[in-house]
């Protein structure tokens, strides 16, 4: 990254702003800043206080944003090819140039966020009086240039007579203050008086704004876009973080191609793909509802790149596969538009996989991160993909990275492994190194609490595609029962239960006493014992007998008689080993069921979840309720 820290005069910038000869990069946020930020830069340049450094970015080198004029600017500065983009400070050069050069009202917030049209003015006599802050000494009157106190006009300058009378000069002159000047002399008849309050003005005020040097440190056009990419990414500290996206969006707005609109939809264009594969799984908050631009990018990456390797030929390395964010940048807008609709069609068709093995919903989705290797490898795979023996062996490969617990971290070059190896797994190569990889500790269903876990999101997953049925109407949990039932995972036996009887809470607030429920089973079950809320159940009438009930409960990998008997320790060992053959059957490993400590693909002390404590709520609730039913 090549570059220049200088000083630049302020009011030489503001020119090249209202020349167009320097702009923003399209993607650059509104200008926001409100009234009183508006009021303090001011005051700051007028007293020669810093106010941050410029970043610019000298065009015509690879990194080719889109420009667009700074606002507020005339109108035929949008059709100047400009020489500079501003990356950092574009907050401060355009609230500078609206305040000092534009000849129009400052449309801004006030403190409320509301809307405001202001005139801003600076109070000569209260600027160079050294006991008033010189903040208070900037005023900003209504668009009719009048200031109100409830419903009396308190200050008046709508004609420039008045601005005269009041010794209020408009901060849209600082840069051209002649024609001003002359008739305040001419309003006060060179008044000694004024004359002086004038001069003294001009040489303290308006001179601090015409010296006024702003650091800018400007980026050759030599600079390469990774470095362009992580500028944004350590300057833009406030307001929305510019990320990938954006910066590719700015790069192919260049070529005229919208980046933004091709994912978000809108318009003529229709739904944009981010609608498309969310509206693949029919059904409201599935696992693809919360995909975000920049999956979408890593996956068109992993794919552009993968390509890239295998046509490679000579005897020099072969390109990396990879999605690392400054290779997301190097993504050709050709080859976008080539790899779009197949990364399209592997989200979705990784979707449906999984929405048929009972991931239903967002929150059940263990890890948001793996989608992106598997939309890729549905991509590569292509037609292949729908063969049943492939599913078979995608579905090991996705509970392994689940119950492995390797999507976590340092997932880019588990991406780039994957893509690669997994395909070729499927073609009959080795096993990929998920799957080596992956091991599952049988302790580590001990410290499953959060239901932030991808392992504990795994487990309820598997439970229902095992065949569980609601304790109560002994339903199956068919996609259309979990929407309309509000299914979630809840103790069973309940927290007020387990703590009455001394049991820690290490023993019973984790995965194995927990189980898919509706909502309405929950509330019923209560805070009571197994023994007794088994038979609150049964006069639901939704299930005839016991010997039912047995058959249903049975479908949780939970004895029934150990219910009965409120047999807590018995029912937690084995159910340990049920969920354990779930796993198993899942990865195609064994567990470990050694006595080892655990370790950091098991942690203790997760954090409990928002979803943790609701549920005890819920229990609370049910208690209460089903002990009215039993006084009655």
């Amino acid at each position: 990254m090549s570059f220049d820290s200088t000083k630049k005069p302020l009011e030489e910038l503001l020119k090249q702003a209202r020349a167009g000869t320097l702009q923003l990069p399209d993607f650059q946020r509104s200008w926001v800043w409100r009234d009183d930020s508006l009021r303090a830069i001011l005051a700051s340049v007028s007293r020669s206080f810093p106010v941050g450094t410029l970043m610019t970015l000298q065009t015509g080198g690879d990194v080719n944003f889109k420009p667009r004029p700074i606002e507020g600017t005339p109108t035929n500065a949008g059709t100047i090819a400009p020489d500079a983009l501003v990356l950092d400070g574009q907050q401060r050069i355009t609230s500078l140039y609206q305040l000092t050069m534009r000849q129009e009202v400052v449309v801004t917030r006030d403190v409320k966020k509301q809307p405001i049209s202001r005139w801003y003015y600076i109070d000569m006599k209260a600027a160079l009086d050294p006991q008033v802050d010189r903040e208070a000494a900037i005023i900003g009157v209504r668009e009719d240039r009048t200031e109100l106190r409830g419903f009396e006009v308190v200050r008046d300058l709508s004609t420039q007579e008045r601005e005269f009378e009041q010794c209020m000069f408009p901060t849209n002159k600082i840069f051209d203050s002649d024609q001003w000047q002359m008739g305040f002399a001419n309003h006060w008849k060179f008044d000694q008086e004024k004359m002086t309050l004038w001069f003294a003005f001009a040489n303290e005020l308006l001179a601090a704004f015409r010296q006024y040097q702003m650091p800018v440190i400007a980026l050759d056009r030599s600079t390469s876009r990774e470095a362009v990419c992580l500028v944004f990414e350590k300057v833009n500290t406030g307001g929305e973080k510019l990320d990938a996206f954006e910066l590719l969006t700015a790069i192919y707005a260049a070529s005229e191609f919208d980046l933004r609109t091709d994912w978000r939809g809108g318009g003529e264009a229709g739904d944009g793909r981010a609608k498309r594969i969310a509206s693949g799984i029919p059904f409201p908050k599935n696992a693809l509802t919360q995909l975000q631009a920049t999956d979408f990018l890593q996956a068109v990456s992993l794919l552009y790149s993968l390509e890239r390797r295998r046509s490679h030929r000579g005897s020099s390395e072969p390109p990396a596969v990879t999605a690392k964010r400054d290779d997301l940048l190097r993504i050709p807008l050709d080859r976008y538009k080539e790899l779009a609709p197949r990364i399209e069609a592997g989200f979705v068709a990784a979707g449906r996989l999984l929405f048929s093995q009972h991931v239903y919903g967002v929150k059940d989705l263990p890890y948001q991160s793996q989608l992106v290797p598997f939309a890729v490898i549905f991509a590569d795979l292509a037609a292949d993909a729908d063969k049943h023996d492939v599913k078979q062996k995608l579905l090991r490969w996705w509970w392994c990275g689940v119950f492995g617990e390797l999507y976590g971290s340092a997932i880019e070059s588990r991406f780039a492994r994957d893509v690669q190896e997994v395909p070729a797994w499927v073609n009959g190569g080795e096993e990929p190194s998920t799957i080596r990889d992956a091991t599952f500790r049988s302790e580590r269903l001990d410290t499953m609490t959060s239901r932030l876990s991808a392992a504990y999101k795994g487990v309820h997953v598997l439970l229902m595609q095992a065949g569980a049925k609601d304790f109560r109407t002994g339903q199956a949990f068919s996609h259309m029962v979990y929407f309309g039932e509000n299914v979630d995972i809840h103790h069973v036996f309940p927290r007020a239960w387990c703590e009455a009887n001394k049991i820690k809470r290490s023993a019973y607030d984790n995965i194995i006493n927990k189980t898919p429920l509706f909502y309405k089973s929950n509330r019923t079950i209560g805070g009571s014992a197994p023994s007794t809320y088994l038979g609150r159940l049964l006069k639901e009438k939704a299930i005839d007998s016991v010997a039912e009930q047995d058959a249903v409960i049975s479908t949780h990998g939970i004895n029934p008689k150990l219910l009965r008997m409120d047999n807590f320790d018995a029912f937690c060992a084995e159910r340990r080993e049920e969920l354990l053959k779930l796993i198993e059957g899942a990865t195609g490993k064994a567990a470990y069921r050694g006595e080892a400590a655990p370790t950091e693909d098991a942690p203790l002390g997760l954090a409990e979840s928002d979803e943790d404590q609701e549920d005890e709520i819920v229990e609370d609730a049910g208690e209460l309720a089903a002990n009215d039913l039993e006084s009655a």
